[in-house]
């Protein structure tokens, strides 16, 4: 990174957004309309953020050299949900399993959680870590092509080269963990830890799909949670429990089978601008999750959801032909 902009992958997809140094963190600033500051890869921090007074005042002085956000937001982590600071605040939903204890959680698991553990096993699923090395990059890319569609929307890394899996996994060295499932030679799963502090993070969590029945995801989160409690992690987390005014997803309800529970920690919003002022006033910085009402979300997202596997099903009928 230079001082002026950083490579930042959302959602799968890379961008370059101006940037600003900060102590040993980098401060994106993202948006279009309304320019939020963002501290870059925060969720998985190897430490919480600190001193934001200084930050913000540096912020404000970036203006003058062309480079202006009119929000700064930053969140506590789960093992300090009390608020810390005065700023302009709102609860975050963040996911979680707590990792102390894997015979706790195993036995907080509905019978059917514990179940499918099981059959992953009975089925010839075999769980362990891997090093991150050019067989897994390899394997990892291969996963990635199963399904161009998932959870109802386009996969973003379908469809990617070898050295692009390799630039999406280089994150977070020395401190990761990649737990996999195989049945034989074939990867059928695998998740990435990061580990910060004493919480652990899942970065990436990809099942195969077409190996649902072997119930991969079952079986890489049991291994998840064993690996967190052997290396004395608090926390698992898992993004986040709700997302915007969603309440009753697919994801939640996998979430909330495998031992996920809901903690609420604050997420800071600081005005920089006048602009920034009256966007925090209405809560813009939410975006249309956050702000529309969960039966229209809900209703849009099915709704592209039927698209794609429209468009699936014609692409497959031209294939066959």
């Amino acid at each position: 990174m230079n001082n002026a902009v950083i490579d930042i992958s959302i959602h799968g997809t890379w961008f370059t957004v101006p940037a600003v140094p900060f102590n040993d963190n980098v401060i994106a600033i993202t948006g279009k309309w309304l320019k939020v500051a963002v501290i870059h890869d925060e969720e998985y921090l190897a430490h919480e953020f600190e001193n934001p007074e200084a930050c913000i005042t540096m912020l404000k002085e970036e203006r003058s050299r062309g480079r202006r956000a009119d929000i700064f937001t930053f969140a506590q982590w789960p093992t300090a949900p009390q608020p810390k600071f005065a700023y302009p605040m709102e609860w975050d939903s963040v996911a979680v399993v707590r990792t102390t204890s894997f015979k706790e959680w195993w036995e907080s698991l509905p019978q059917e959680g514990r179940k499918n553990v099981r059959r992953a096993e009975k089925r010839g699923v075999v769980t362990e870590v891997k090093p991150l090395d050019e067989k897994l990059i390899a394997d990892i890319h291969q996963l990635n092509n199963d399904s161009s569609v998932r959870q109802g929307r386009k996969f973003v890394h379908f469809g990617k080269t070898l050295e692009q899996v390799r630039r999406d996994q280089a994150a977070f060295a020395g401190r990761s963990d990649y737990i996999c499932s195989y049945v034989g030679d074939e990867l059928i799963g695998f998740c990435k830890i990061v580990y910060r502090g004493d919480i652990a993070s899942l970065v990436q969590f990809l099942p195969k799909a077409s190996h649902n029945d072997k119930r991969p995801a079952n079986a890489l989160l049991a291994k998840a949670v064993e690996r967190c409690e052997s290396k004395g992690m608090t926390y698992l987390t898992y993004g986040k429990f709700n997302y915007g005014n969603r309440k009753d997803t697919p994801l939640r309800q996998f979430k909330t089978r495998n031992g996920f529970e809901e903690i609420l920690v604050p997420r800071f919003y600081v005005p920089l601008t006048l602009w920034g002022t009256l966007c925090a006033q209405l809560k813009l910085y939410r975006g249309l999750i956050g702000i529309l009402p969960d039966r229209v979300v809900a209703f849009a997202t099915n709704l592209r959801a039927k698209w794609y596997d429209l468009v699936r099903g014609q692409k497959a009928g031209v294939a066959q032909w």
